[in-house]
């Protein structure tokens, strides 16, 4: 009997979210009665297609649900970002403006690593004999010195032929101001090379600074081919599975659009997983009441750090992704690839369930940024792999059960765990096995404090005027301790936070973000070119979008500078209808306040204010029920277990618990709460409730 042959219940899911980590793939969904269903499936690397259609197909059956309801699939991925950090992307091209073809070696004045004189440069996601010039060029107006040698193209389309490329960036001196060469040269390119992936990037960034808008565009072009081969093969997945409907994917800036309009653009989705994780976060924390939050993502390969302050979280407009750390912060080294497009906030370090312990020359303990991923997974998984992660080492310390992960469905051995922690760890440390389980603990806590720092410190904020909200996988795991540190006081942990960014997912909306540059003083903006900029913005999302115009909400920002400076902030305008002098005075007051509270200091009288661009953002908003909370009692009567809460308080009998279990009166630790998503630790210390929307609340003690 085929799923659809099911008989339809009362209850109906219309969206369905899938988002992909390194070791399991969530699937979530929300009934219109507002229940809440998950599902947790081990990754099919290299096919991840295939854990999502068959993921989505088993929780359905499981739950006698009919897949002909759903009008929408929305989808978080890594395969952007892993093509970058595994180096596997397509064979790319560059034709760039003679002279200019060093652009993405030379890079930034400003090397990351500060006192590391051995440190190099990553290597250019283009080999430098793929980096084509040619005799082209415009002044800094757009006016034509000279036009683009099509000779040479020819010469240079033969060589491209030749090198088999699948995929060409073309990106002009000044093309942000007059895209008529690129244009010309894009055409000729994809009439001579039709199989090839061909991005320009007065499509991709049209704006000024060679490097940022270079190496953009490189990275659209070099995941091009790779996510359109995974997205082309999900729909396929989904649609054999008899999921017809259309396939949405999740933006870096924490919006959802259709698959075929991120093909165009598939650089807007490097950093959709952990997007959709804050977007969720958002939403949760802002039904619970919590305005500044600190959101913790720890997943099977990376941990995620980002704030949401005031009730929303931040974008940034330049992002670096494969260094030491993905982040935003230009008070971090980094040392990645610059990625200048809207992104939400956030900063990754390689630290997660899944992450390798071991030992350098030395003899110090590290974690990551290897990790045993899905396929062989840690060692307590029994596929094969001997090598000691963290999440080896929760195990050990109590923190998960011993039999089982996942309400009984991945079976677990943790005696393999105790060998291999005592073998390749606490052996060659001369330390006990506890002891030693504890470290890597602590260890990969350390490096989540990188991640931590990045958006809270190094921004101008104090981690303790903020909640600490932990999702993913192992986030629960390691909240408490890391809110210690931090001297947060107060730990959350939403439903279903082992597969939170799906639910995410669930919650976000139609999103569009463009841009436009205008560089003129705020004293003297011309009003008239700056809403006819906005008017043409509104019409491209509009046909990005779809629909109607009067669907969109529109909300318009401009990033703004002192004169003289090289980076800019983005501040919103607080009038969205029209255009005056009075409100660019108010925008000029906003973004010395916010430079303020990020760097400590503004030259306010000193400098005069600059505006650089004009950004749009067109939000369509879609309709999901709210999460209702289960106040069924499981059937599971609950247990106790020893638990090692570190050299201080030692081994204690911790409860055994599920969620349902509590309500909103604080009951003392040590707890233990397990659940089908994940697991969250409760130390002796500590005291833990219940919201009303069936969040853990966790409070520490005062310090």
């Amino acid at each position: 009997m085929s799923i659809r042959d099911h008989r339809v219940d009362e209850e109906i899911v219309t969206r369905v979210a899938a988002d992909i980590g390194g070791t399991f793939t969530d699937i979530a969904a929300i009934t219109n009665n507002g229940k809440l269903l998950t599902w947790k499936i081990p990754s099919t690397p290299p096919s991840f297609a295939d854990a999502v259609s068959s993921g989505i197909t088993e929780l359905f059956e499981n739950k006698k649900l009919s897949l002909t309801h759903i009008n929408e699939v929305l989808h978080g991925c890594t395969v952007a970002t892993n093509a970058i950090l595994e180096q596997k992307g397509a064979k790319t091209a560059l034709i760039t403006t003679k002279g200019f073809r060093d652009v993405l070696e030379i890079q930034r004045i400003r090397v990351p690593k500060l006192y590391d004189p051995l440190y190099k440069k990553p290597l250019p996601l283009v080999p430098r004999n793929l980096r084509f010039e040619i005799d082209e060029r415009l002044d800094a107006k757009g006016n034509v010195l000279k036009a683009p040698n099509l000779k040479q193209l020819d010469k240079i389309i033969e060589k491209i032929k030749a090198e088999k490329i699948e995929s060409v960036a073309i990106c002009f001196l000044h093309s942000f101001i007059n895209p008529a060469h690129e244009e010309l040269v894009g055409r000729v390119v994809k009439e001579s090379l039709p199989d090839c992936f061909v991005s320009l990037s007065t499509n991709i960034l049209p704006q000024k600074r060679e490097y940022e808008r270079t190496s953009t565009t490189v990275i659209n072009a070099y995941v091009g081919p790779p996510v359109r081969d995974y997205l082309g093969k999900m729909i396929e997945q989904l649609t054999t599975n008899g999921i017809t409907e259309r396939l949405m994917v999740m933006q870096s800036s924490g919006g959802i659009l259709d698959a075929e309009s991120c093909l165009e653009k598939p650089a807007h989705i490097v950093e959709c997983g952990p997007a959709a994780g804050v977007v969720g976060a958002e939403y949760i924390a802002r039904n619970a009441g919590f305005k500044n939050v600190l959101t913790l993502d720890m997943g099977g390969t990376t941990a995620k750090a980002s704030i949401i302050e005031g009730g929303s979280f931040s974008l940034a407009d330049e992002y670096e992704v494969g260094g030491g750390m993905s982040s935003s912060s230009a008070l971090v080294g980094k040392g990645g690839y610059a990625l200048k497009l809207p992104v939400i906030d956030i900063a990754e370090v390689g630290a997660g369930g899944g992450s390798l312990a071991w030992l350098d020359g030395a003899g110090s303990l590290k974690i990551g940024p290897e990790s045993a991923g899905a396929n062989p997974g840690p060692v307590c998984y029994s596929q094969g792999n001997e090598n000691p992660t963290v999440t080896d080492a929760n195990l050990v310390l109590g923190y998960l059960n011993p039999e089982a992960l996942a309400a009984g469905t991945v079976p677990i051995n943790k005696k393999l765990a105790e060998q291999a922690i005592q073998k390749y760890i606490a052996k060659p440390m001369k330390l006990d096995l506890m002891e030693t389980a504890y470290g890597i603990h602590s260890v990969a806590n350390a490096a989540m404090m990188r991640a931590v720092r990045a958006v809270t410190t190094y921004r101008g904020r104090d981690p303790r005027d903020f909640t600490l909200f932990a999702f993913g996988g192992a986030g629960g795991l390691h909240a408490v301790d890391l809110a210690r540190v931090l001297r947060i006081k107060e730990v959350v942990v939403p439903v279903a936070a082992g597969v939170f960014s799906a639910v995410g997912l669930l919650y976000s909306n139609l999103e569009v973000n463009e841009m436009a540059p205008l560089l003129t003083l705020i004293e003297s903006v011309p009003l008239d070119i700056a809403e006819r900029a906005y008017g043409n913005l509104e019409n491209k999302i509009t046909k990005i979008i779809g629909g109607d115009k009067s669907e969109i909400e529109f909300t318009r920002f401009a990033d703004v500078r002192f004169r003289g400076q090289a980076y800019e902030i983005t501040v919103s305008f607080e009038n969205n209808n029209e255009l005056t002098s009075e409100e660019f005075d108010k925008l000029a007051d906003r973004f010395e306040k916010q430079h303020l509270d990020r760097y400590g200091h503004a030259f306010s009288g000193e400098f005069p204010v600059e505006l650089v661009n004009l950004r749009l953002i067109g939000t369509k908003k879609r309709k999901t029920s709210a999460i209702k909370q289960n106040t069924e009692k499981l059937e599971k009567i609950e247990s106790s277990r020893e638990v090692y809460f570190g050299p201080n308080i030692g081994n204690q009998n911790a409860r055994v618990i599920t969620r349902s279990y509590l309500n909103e009166l604080a009951e003392e630790g040590p707890i233990i709460i397990e659940e089908y998503e994940g697991t969250v630790v409760v130390p002796p210390d500590c005291t833990v409730r219940v919201d009303k929307q069936g969040n853990v609340i966790i409070k520490l003690p005062e310090i």
